[in-house]
């Protein structure tokens, strides 16, 4: 397991008698240390298969740079946007929407919900996990009860609910989500983000609570998503002027709807600034004069 950061999700490398293969491949800005990670653990080896959990940009924007490295390499997604990737429509793939981005990649096959697949030499299922993405995948070996868990679930909490920053109703299918993990009753648990973990119990107690929460008061999500989206561009850049980033922000579709939902009567500029000063008083940020930095 590669554990990386926020911009870029973790990486699953599986070795086998069978072959060689990687879960999620990080942001599009981190794809030379994805390469270098990747030919570090596998000396002398391939990499023979690039399975995507789900199409978020930070966790298959390395995908092309893999493919161009390994031209043998078979890539696998989930089978909901397989047209989009196909005719590559960025706006579909939520790229423009969130923007973020994404180098242009192809695939192989779908990694359709309900089926197995050989991962060096294990079985492992493939469980859809809606809620996050409606077509996440998460990705379980029975024998050491051991769950890939991408974003549907993490040790506090889970991943910007972002069919609800659309207007469509994910809240239950997050709640189901957990619910499939429950049931699965995983051991440890590697997630999208953050180190393993082994309390799997407290960690779905935790992710409800928090649910219970954006159930209850739906502008706490989006309040939540707004500033996450403004982070990873903050972890992206790492500074950022306040023109500049007032620019990406117009340019930003769910950053404009999600201003609109979240500060009726304020102006774009106003509700960006509030939203800074969030930043800035929880410490996710600095600022120098006109210029914004993460921390």
């Amino acid at each position: 397991m590669l554990e990386r950061g926020w911009l870029s999700s973790n990486n699953i490398l599986i070795q086998g008698k069978q072959g060689t293969a990687l879960i999620d491949s990080g942001y599009c800005t981190h794809a030379a240390q994805t390469l270098a990670l990747v030919a570090a653990a596998l000396p002398g080896r391939a990499l023979d298969l690039l399975i995507n959990t789900h199409l978020h940009s930070d966790h298959c924007g390395g995908n092309a740079a893999l493919q161009a490295a390994y031209p043998r390499l078979s890539t696998l997604i989930p089978p909901g946007q397989a047209q989009h990737v196909s005719t590559w429509n960025p706006y579909q793939l939520s790229y423009t929407p969130t923007g973020q981005s994404c180098p242009q990649f192809g695939f192989d096959e779908v990694l359709p919900p309900g089926s197995e697949l050989h991962l060096g030499d294990m079985l492992w299922q493939v469980h859809a996990a809606p809620g996050h993405d409606p077509h996440s995948v998460i990705l379980f070996e029975p024998a050491s009860a051991c769950l890939v868990s991408a974003d549907a679930l993490w040790q506090r909490g889970f991943g910007v609910v972002f069919p609800e920053l659309d207007g469509e109703s994910a809240f239950d299918d997050v709640a189901a989500t957990l619910d499939v993990i429950e049931t699965l009753q995983p051991k440890v648990v590697i997630p999208g983000h953050g180190a393993p973990f082994a309390g799997v119990a407290q960690a779905l107690a935790v992710a409800r609570q928090r649910l219970d929460g954006f159930v209850a008061s739906p502008n706490k999500h989006l309040q939540y998503a707004a500033k996450v989206m403004l982070k990873f561009k903050l972890l992206e850049t790492q500074r950022m002027e306040l023109g500049a980033l007032l620019v990406w922000a117009q340019a930003t579709p769910y950053l404009t709807q999600l201003f609109a939902r979240q500060f009726a009567g304020l102006s774009l500029a106003q509700g960006l600034d509030l939203l800074v000063q969030d930043l800035l008083r929880s410490g996710a940020a600095t600022q120098q004069g006109s210029v914004l930095y993460n921390a």
